[in-house]
């Protein structure tokens, strides 16, 4: 299995971006996918969450609101749209599966490569 995440560069404060991960394999639709990132220096932060048919989503406070979490089950690929962004989500983002069988879930089980987003003041 592999997950790679993609479509991270430097834009400006109020700027848009859209990330993808790209999934190898043929049970995508089986797994609930997150996005989660990690800012220079601090922990891991859990981001956003969807379910297996992309019914249902969750978020993290810091960004409801601003971003947007979808699947394409045919693509095996996981999105997340970012508007208005802030310095504050200046932080690689990867991407990560869960096995689990409640949504949303509290393990994830495996992670992918994360991709770079900066955002300038």
């Amino acid at each position: 299995v592999q997950l790679q995440a993609s479509g991270g560069g430097l834009v400006q404060r109020g700027g848009s971006l859209r990330l993808s991960c790209a999934a190898s394999g043929r049970t995508f639709s089986t797994y609930i996918m997150g996005w989660f990132r990690r800012a220079p220096g601090k922990e891991r932060e859990f981001v956003a969450s969807i379910n297996w048919s992309g019914s249902s989503t969750y978020y993290s406070d810091s960004v409801k609101g601003r971003f947007t979490i979808t699947r394409d089950n045919a693509k095996n690929t996981v999105y997340l749209q970012m508007n208005s962004l802030e310095p504050e989500d200046t932080a690689v983002y990867c991407c990560a599966r869960s096995a689990g069988y409640v949504f949303p879930p509290s393990v994830y089980d495996y992670w992918g490569q994360g991709t770079l987003v900066t955002v300038s003041s």
